[in-house]
């Protein structure tokens, strides 16, 4: 394999593997918990061999997927996503289903679907063998994002498209069943990077924030922060007129929500690590591969809330943590209404010299910590619920690391209630899988 040592998304934690693999029958340390039957699957970035993309995000996607079942480990596979880019066909923002399909994975309606947000979605089998381009039926016109909502109460799906040119925010929402029921273009929204939004139980939240659609941009993904740009947060209702409620907020860039819902005062909360200029500057620099550019994909985003108020058309912000985190997540169950509650990747920086896995308590304001040996990387911590669990934070956090050092990596099976302890089980892995973006538990019974 042609590796560019000049691009950190190539080596390292990140270098990618050749070829796709399958092996059964894992070897498991301690106990898998029963009630942990699917699969988990993530989704990343992995260019075929000789292939230099000119920003991380533009790497081909493979997913990787571990089988539980019984307690035991059934089987790892990685699987390219086999899109038009994987070949070699360009992006060129006139065809669809040209997609790298390398930011998320997700079941919804029966399909398996890979999600990148510049492009249609690819649909997966449960084996990870490429069906083809998605498109709802045609009833999908536009890009979808990598950050679809399923609401826990309803089942429903709520998703949008984004786009440097007008119409820039397209809303949509699906059935259980995965038939759109609702398209709709949105007033108001600009030419923003929207990588994310969140749904509470009754609103939308929109970030139109500071980093925007810019030609200059030389690094095959054309957005770049703005001073000019005034970024804000909008609020619409769920159901209804798609009537957006704008707050101006400060300058600050969003890469995930973590959760977002209404307190008790009626005032709507959002939450998730927060980027001023400076951290998404350095980030981007090793998104690139820029000199300079630090030896982590992080470089200041850190744990931050927005009250938005709809009495006073008021809105505050403040930090909630000095750690450098990403990839947050929650009990999903809770997604949209008032959690207590959210997990992240901490990266070395701000007093931590290793990655961590965080827990974040937002009623008392504590975190606690995971930490990993200085050679190995945790990815995204996915939570799965306990069966009969009646506390938010009873259940379990599944994540795959990258160990550097033994060339190994391990599916983790962490309890999410108490993190100071060793994993629940070990999941020995037959290669070690490149650190990546996101993945998510898909049981059977979903």
């Amino acid at each position: 394999m042609s590796i560019d040592l000049a691009k950190p998304y190539l080596t390292g934690h990140y270098e990618p593997v050749a070829d796709e693999t399958t092996a059964r029958e894992l070897t498991v340390h301690g106990a898998i918990p029963p009630e942990l039957e699917g699969r988990y699957l993530r989704n990343g970035h992995n260019p075929k061999p000789g292939v230099t993309p000119s920003h991380w995000f533009k790497g081909t996607g493979m997913i990787h997927g571990v089988r539980l079942s019984g307690g035991q480990a059934e089987w790892y596979r990685n699987r390219w996503v086999r899109t038009p880019y994987l070949e070699g066909v360009p992006f060129t923002g006139t065809n669809p289903e040209v997609s790298a399909a390398g930011t998320n994975i997700i079941h919804h309606g029966g399909r398996y679907l890979a999600l990148q947000e510049a492009n249609l979605p690819w649909e997966v089998t449960a084996e990870l063998e490429t069906v083809g381009p998605y498109d709802f039926g045609g009833k999908l016109t536009t890009a979808m994002t990598a950050h679809p909502k399923e609401d826990p109460v309803t089942g429903e799906l709520f998703f949008f498209g984004y786009s440097p040119f007008p119409p820039y925010l397209t809303f949509y929402v699906a059935s259980p069943a995965g038939q759109i029921t609702r398209a709709e273009v949105i007033d108001g929204a600009g030419p923003s990077l929207m990588h994310d939004f969140a749904i509470t139980a009754d609103h939308v939240i929109w970030l139109d924030l500071p980093v925007v659609f810019d030609m200059s941009e030389q690094s095959g993904i054309p957005y770049r922060w703005s001073d000019a740009y005034q970024p804000r947060i909008g609020v619409m209702p769920r159901s209804g007129p798609a009537q957006v409620t704008w707050f101006e907020v400060e300058p600050g860039a969003l890469l995930h929500v973590s959760n977002a819902y209404t307190d008790q005062h009626g005032r709507v909360v959002v939450e998730g690590p927060r980027y001023d200029r400076p951290a998404w500057e350095s980030s981007w620099k090793w998104w690139i591969g820029a000199p300079g550019h630090g030896v982590t994909p992080e470089a200041g985003s850190v744990h931050h809330r927005w009250i938005l108020d709809l009495a006073t058309g008021r809105a505050s912000e403040e930090p909630l943590d000095g750690l450098v985190t990403e990839f947050p997540t929650i009990n999903e169950t809770v997604l949209g209404r008032p959690s207590r509650y959210s997990y992240a990747v901490a990266f070395p920086g701000a007093g931590l010299d290793r990655f961590a896995v965080v827990k974040y308590d937002t009623s008392t304001g504590e975190r606690h910590l995971h930490p990993f040996a200085p050679d190995q990387m945790p990815g995204e911590a996915v939570f799965v619920p306990a069966e009969g669990g009646t506390a938010e934070d009873d259940g379990y956090l599944l994540t795959i690391t990258s160990d550097l050092r033994a060339n190994a990596s391990q599916l983790l099976i962490l309890d999410a209630s108490d993190l100071r302890g060793g994993p629940v089980a070990t999941v020995e892995l037959p290669r070690r899988v490149p650190a990546g973006i996101h993945g998510n538990w898909l049981p059977d019974n979903h």
